[in-house]
C-alpha cells in the first residue's frame, strides 16, 4: 500500500510540475504576442507621424522596441534555457538527491 500512495504522490507532483512549466511557457508566449503587437502599433503610429524626407531609422524609434526587447530575451532564457541545457529531467533528478539528502539528516 505505502508503494502505490508513493507513486500516486510522485504522479500528483510531476503533474503539478508539468502545469507549472505549461503556466510560465504561456506566460512568456503572452508576453511576446503583446510586445509584438504594441511594437507593431508604436511602428504603425511613428511611421504616420513622420516628416516628409525623414527617415524612419532614428535612434527614437528603437527604444521601446529595443529595451523590451531585452527584458523578452531574459524572460525566454529563464523560462525555455533550464530544460535545453539541465535536461527536461533536471527536476526531478534535483528533487530526488535533495530528498535523499534530507532523508539522511534525519536518519
Amino acid at each position: 500500500m505505502g508503494i502505490i500512495m508513493n507513486t500516486i504522490q510522485t504522479e500528483q507532483q510531476r503533474l503539478e510540475r508539468a502545469k507549472q512549466r505549461v503556466k510560465k511557457i504561456k506566460g512568456f508566449y503572452t508576453h511576446l504576442l503583446i510586445y509584438i503587437v504594441i511594437n507593431l502599433v508604436i511602428v504603425f503610429q511613428n511611421i504616420q507621424n513622420l516628416e516628409p524626407g525623414e527617415s524612419y531609422f532614428q535612434a527614437r524609434n528603437f527604444i521601446t522596441f529595443s529595451l523590451w526587447g531585452i527584458v523578452i530575451i531574459i524572460h525566454a532564457l529563464t523560462t525555455l534555457l533550464p530544460n535545453f541545457i539541465l535536461g527536461s529531467n533536471w527536476e526531478e533528478r534535483k528533487i530526488k538527491e535533495i530528498m535523499e539528502k534530507e532523508e539522511h539528516i534525519w536518519k
